[in-house]
């Protein structure tokens, strides 16, 4: 019981160092990075709907990779000059949790060649399946 509850204060704590406070989790820890589960990605903080598995792709990053949100209304963008560069930082449109960065023109195979660099902390999916 004593591991499971340092364990699930970690977790807290992790997720609202993310979604409160803007962090980043390490490339290639999050739950989601690899996952190839058909379903719906929603807000961890709301439930909102984000993104589907469907505009999902590898982008051999350590992140969830998405080419387009679900709708563009489900998320709202803010520029970020954090850590001495410019970032399209995009947030949940529900309740301002901090879900990533979006970039562009990086010469992906997409329809959009956009990267929706996503937090696997920030999300939860909802399977299909």
């Amino acid at each position: 019981h004593r591991v499971d509850r340092r364990q699930r204060q970690m977790c807290i704590r992790d997720r609202f160092q993310v979604l409160r406070k803007a962090g980043t989790e390490r490339p290639y820890t999050g739950q989601y990075y690899d996952a190839h589960t058909t379903g719906v990605y929603q807000c961890r903080a709301c439930g909102q709907e984000l993104f589907t598995s469907t505009d999902k792709f590898d982008s051999h990053c350590g992140w969830p990779s998405f080419w387009a949100p679900l709708a563009e209304d489900r998320v709202r963008y803010l520029r970020d000059r954090s850590l001495g560069m410019e970032r399209i930082e995009v947030r949940c449109s529900r309740c301002d949790s901090h879900l990533g960065h979006l970039f562009e023109g990086e010469g992906f195979q997409t329809p959009t060649d956009q990267r929706f660099c996503i937090n696997s902390i920030s999300m939860k999916l909802i399977s299909s399946d």
